[in-house]
């Protein structure tokens, strides 16, 4: 599963300005493949998270969590599911996104302490994830018809798009370059700049590798340029094509999670 997510850095080697014959120079459709390689693997998929979250002081946290993820359609609306585990006070918190690509995604938290089911609205997307340096949007992915793309530069080894969103109100940034590997289409690193043209957030993927003939990311990280923190993941025990039913993407799975798929098969 990709992931949250899902979004990779290798060192950049070979760069270069030639663009071959089998080069594409469509910025839309890079994006679009990029999206189905980030977030679309598998009709379904499963995930063990391990996240370390770490100030600029040094300071840091831990969560553990499960992600489930099935696809509706091919590019299309999925449902996601995110189950806590560790530490205690997180355990059995529980998030859900239904995405609908071109439509506000629906999302609900449950806070297991105050039995409460929290609705995210479309407003606190960009906001902190359970405290970390990811943001909400991050885990489902931000629909590609949310922005504009342009491809600025195709290298020996990556497409590098630049996206500027259509409504700059809900969002923080002005916009961000993706660099794409020209194999596998993974996005490896994602650059933000602000309303001044400063870079000042960084999503990058440490570690990825060949799971089920789909290229996978295993480990990501988010750095936040102006406080100094950052936030790494590490996944484990990825599976796709598991079968899941869509009962498992419902509201009631919230207060009662899926035991049976959340264990390691």
């Amino acid at each position: 599963m990709r992931k949250l997510i899902n979004l990779s850095l290798f060192l950049l080697l070979g760069f270069s300005s030639v663009v071959s014959a089998t080069d594409l120079t469509d910025a839309n459709e890079i994006v679009a493949k990029a999206n189905l390689a980030a977030y679309y693997s598998g009709v379904d998929g499963r995930s063990e998270a391990r996240m370390l979250i770490r100030d600029a002081q040094g300071r840091e946290q831990k969560r553990q969590f499960t992600i489930l993820r099935r696809d509706r359609e091919e590019g299309g609306e999925q449902d996601f599911l995110v189950v806590f585990s560790r530490p205690a006070d997180v355990r059995n918190t529980v998030f859900l996104v239904a995405k609908k690509p071109g439509k506000d995604d629906d999302r609900w938290l449950y806070l297991p302490g105050l039995d409460l089911v929290k609705r995210i609205s479309a407003g606190d997307k960009r906001t902190s994830f359970v405290g970390a340096h990811y943001f909400y949007e991050d885990v489902s992915g931000r629909g590609t018809e949310e922005d504009s793309h342009v491809l600025l530069e195709t290298t020996g080894s990556h497409y590098i798009v630049e996206n500027t969103p259509l409504d700059t109100s809900s969002v923080e940034f002005s916009r961000y370059q993706v660099w794409i590997n020209k194999q596998t289409f993974l996005p490896e690193k994602i650059e933000y700049q602000d309303e001044n043209a400063e870079l000042y957030r960084r999503v990058e993927v440490l570690e990825s590798q060949d799971i089920q003939g789909y290229p996978t990311v295993t480990k990501s990280q988010v750095s936040d340029l102006r406080s100094g923190g950052t936030t790494t993941l590490e996944f484990r025990f990825q599976k796709y094509d598991l079968g899941m039913e869509q009962s498992v993407f419902t509201e009631r799975s919230l207060r009662k999670p899926p035991r049976e798929w959340l264990k390691i098969k």
